[in-house]
């Protein structure tokens, strides 16, 4: 198994997708998971006036440094409440993973207040089936996820293999199978090899972090309490052959997060330097973890 990372690990500290590739490639990865919504926050890159362009040169950049695009993250959204602006936006995504060659797109399934579960599927499906039209002309996957675990009344939110199954199920489509966020289902009382069983083949991809159960945090593994032995004892029985891609965004507490002081914010922002750091500890992490099932590759 090859470990990648997402280009959202320096979303804080670079300007550039480009850029970001370049501290993930310096810290071991040589695959990465491009973060959509990244551009699509900051209106440029893959929303840039001349997008085609920024498809050449983002090609000819990781060429460059020798890392390879394998998935990407669409923007998140209300696509049951938007009128189709957000699959308007991701068709521009398939394009681009078309134009990369990246062969899996995670696109969030939808949610709203007031339907049953059967019309939740049902709008859901009617949502993803112009992406696939579109996908299929690029041979690219669109994977849907399990959500973390929310208590909102009224609610049919997707957060656990049986209903995430019964999605796939609906929409009925062979490029459309599943990405397993091992964070949210760590916030499940499944375990996570039982998991991974039902869904078995539909597993294409993985986000992989950590929490204590309680909120969605995205931290390092070992952080939290999520057990990988569970994870890669079911990705080993349903001969799992995708990435081990991490999903980590919650190293460093924001900011806003932090106890206020005036007098100096120097310190606000951890400087870039330890985020490197990390990044290459991250990449340490992961290998150990593949090592120790017999199974890390180059």
């Amino acid at each position: 198994m090859k470990l990648a990372t997402t280009t959202g690990d320096f979303a804080a500290y670079t300007d550039s997708q480009i850029e970001s590739l370049e501290h993930i490639r310096r810290a071991g990865f040589r695959y990465a998971d491009y973060n959509f919504g990244t551009d699509y926050r900051r209106q440029n890159g893959v929303w840039s006036e001349d997008f085609e362009a920024y498809f050449e040169q983002v090609s000819r950049a990781t060429d460059a440094m020798g890392i390879k695009l394998i998935q990407a993250h669409a923007p998140m959204g209300r696509p049951l409440e938007d009128g189709g602006k957000l699959r308007d936006d991701t068709l521009r995504c398939v394009d681009a993973c078309g134009y990369w060659g990246i062969p899996n797109l995670v696109v969030h399934s939808g949610y709203t207040q007031g339907i049953t579960p059967e019309e939740c599927l049902a709008q859901n499906r009617a949502f993803f089936l112009p992406l696939l039209e579109r996908a299929e002309h690029h041979g690219v996957n669109i994977l849907v996820e399990n959500f973390n675990k929310m208590h909102t009344e009224g609610v049919y939110w997707i957060d656990n293999a049986p209903d995430l199954l019964r999605m796939i199920e609906v929409v009925d489509h062979p490029l459309f199978h599943a990405v397993w966020d091992v964070g949210h289902a760590n916030m499940q009382d499944m375990p996570q090899d039982e998991a991974l069983r039902i869904l078995g083949k539909h597993v294409r991809a993985l986000h992989i972090q950590d929490n204590r159960e309680v909120k969605d945090e995205h931290l390092a593994p070992f952080l939290g309490t999520l057990n990988l032995d569970a994870v890669m004892c079911g990705l080993s029985d349903i001969g799992y052959e995708g990435y081990f891609t991490f999903e980590v965004g919650g190293f460093f507490a924001p900011a806003k997060n932090r106890r206020p002081y005036e007098r100096s914010t120097r310190l606000a922002t951890p400087p870039i330097a330890l985020r490197d750091a990390f990044e290459r500890y991250l990449y340490a992490l992961g290998k150990c973890v593949l090592e120790a099932y017999g199974c890390f590759e180059e």
